[in-house]
Formats: C-alpha cells, sequence, structure tokens
C-alpha cells in the first residue's frame, strides 16, 4: 500500500476497525487522522494509536484518501460540510450501507473519486468480507487503493455497483443471521439438557468446523451435507423439520427485506 495520507471519519465500530487494520498493515500513525467530535472518545484513540484526531469533519479534506464510516442517516450532513472542501482526484471510499456513489457525487466536486464499500463486522478480528464498487470517476488506481484499505482487515471482491444491495443482504448483515442461529442452537442445546456452557461450545466448534471444511475442500455445501446425512438417521430426521418449517423459503424472504431495506436507505 502506497503511503498516502489517509483520513477516517467517523470512529465507531467500523471506523475503530479499519484504523487499527491500517496500522496492523504497516501504515505510518502519522499518515493517518481521525475525525471525531467527542473528546473522550477523541483522547482515547489519540493515546491508543498514535494518531491525529481531529473534531472538524473539513480537516480531512486535506487527506488524499477520505474514508466515511458514518451511518446512512448523517451522509447526507457529513458531506455537505466535507464535499465544498474536496478536490478532483482525491478518492472517497464509503462504507455506508445503501448510500450509492451516485448520492455522493451529488455532494463533491466533479473529478473525486467515489468508491461505495459494503464490508462486515469480522473485521473486527482480521476476517471481514468487503465487497467495492466504483463511481464515475474511479479508475484502477483508485480501486487498488480502495482493495488495499479493505484487505487490511479481511478479503475483497469488486462488483458492480447494482449488486451492492444484495451484497448487504448476504455479507454485510450476514453475520447476524449466523449469530442467530448459533444463539437458537444453543438455546436448544439446553432445551435438550445439556450445560448452557457446554451447548455452546459444541455449537461454536461446530460451526467454526463447518466454514473450515466449506473454505478448505472448496466442495459445494450441499456435497458436505449430504456427507452427514445418513438414510433414515438423525441428521436426516432434522432437516426433515427444517424443510416441513420452511427454513429456505424463510432465508429467502429474509435477505430479500434486507436487500429492500438497503435499497430504501440509498433513495
Amino acid at each position: 500500500m502506497t503511503e498516502k495520507r489517509t483520513a477516517v471519519i467517523g470512529a465507531g465500530v467500523m471506523g475503530e476497525t479499519l484504523l487499527s487494520g491500517l496500522i496492523r498493515a504497516g501504515r505510518s500513525a502519522d499518515q493517518l487522522v481521525v475525525v471525531e467530535k467527542r473528546p473522550e472518545r477523541a483522547a482515547e484513540l489519540a493515546a491508543k494509536y498514535g494518531v491525529q484526531v481531529v473534531d472538524q469533519v473539513v480537516a480531512a479534506a486535506d487527506a488524499e484518501t477520505v474514508l466515511l464510516v458514518v451511518k446512512p442517516q448523517d451522509m447526507g450532513d457529513v458531506l455537505t460540510e466535507l464535499g465544498p472542501a474536496l478536490r478532483p482526484g482525491q478518492l472517497l471510499v464509503s462504507l455506508a450501507a445503501g448510500i450509492t456513489t451516485g448520492f455522493v457525487e451529488s455532494h463533491v466536486p466533479a473529478g473525486v473519486a467515489v468508491v461505495r464499500v459494503m464490508p462486515n463486522t469480522p473485521a473486527l478480528v482480521d476476517q471481514g468480507m468487503a465487497a467495492i464498487s466504483p463511481g464515475t470517476h474511479c479508475d484502477e488506481s483508485h480501486l487498488v487503493e480502495a482493495e488495499a484499505l479493505m484487505a487490511s482487515v479481511g478479503k475483497v471482491v469488486r462488483v458492480p455497483e447494482k449488486q451492492q444491495d444484495a451484497v448487504t443482504a448476504i455479507s454485510g448483515s450476514g453475520p447476524a443471521y449466523i449469530f442467530f442461529i448459533v444463539e437458537s442452537m444453543i438455546e436448544a442445546g439446553v432445551h435438550l439438557g445439556l450445560p448452557r456452557t457446554i451447548a455452546q461450545e459444541l455449537v461454536v466448534q461446530t460451526l467454526v468446523g463447518s466454514a473450515t471444511m466449506l473454505q478448505e475442500t472448496g466442495e459445494h455445501p450441499a456435497v458436505l451435507r449430504e456427507q452427514v446425512t445418513s438414510p433414515g438417521g438423525t441428521t436426516a430426521a432434522a432437516l426433515r423439520e427444517l424443510e416441513i418449517h420452511r427454513v429456505r423459503a424463510a432465508f429467502l424472504a429474509a435477505l430479500e427485506a434486507a436487500r429492500d431495506r438497503s435499497q430504501e436507505l440509498g433513495s
């Protein structure tokens, strides 16, 4: 990654995750600046990472690359304050769900390169999955820079922007679905008579092991599922109940709802 000055606007969970990831990836603290208006939080970040922390959004405009890690509903106000201070050629990376590159570009000078990113929370443990899409004025160097930024906390893929709402539904919100399933399995284990600590250990390690199998074998999940499912066995009985309760259909409906909400946020 080139040593460009990078600003992070928004020091919440994801903002700090990216900040720490960039430093671990070799970015110099003196090449990073964070915008945080809460004095206590600003002092905490400055002490923890040795970076410059400022309370004015426009101060971020001095950086070659600006990361917008703010809530979708706050994006308009932030861009109204930041936009006039930007200049053509700068890279503006938006991590707000549903916010289109067109919306961002409408608030900044022509020639500012905008990249839309959909990250997810496993970035907290350097296992994130991010999808990036270019705006009107992006070239290959801008996309490479955005990829390098997000690769500091996980994997990155490029997708057309029209697919970003689906990405949001699948991987952006995806960890919540997994945690919901894990929570449900733990509660079921307790219901079946297991101590909660044992149920949790069994479920979490089963999840980790299953994910590792998917990643390392490259097999289709249906193949791996069939390997566990003996005719007339316990797994077959459980899967039959899931089919009766239309779990596949429920997942499709849930992800469609997430996609639709992402579209609404950008409208």
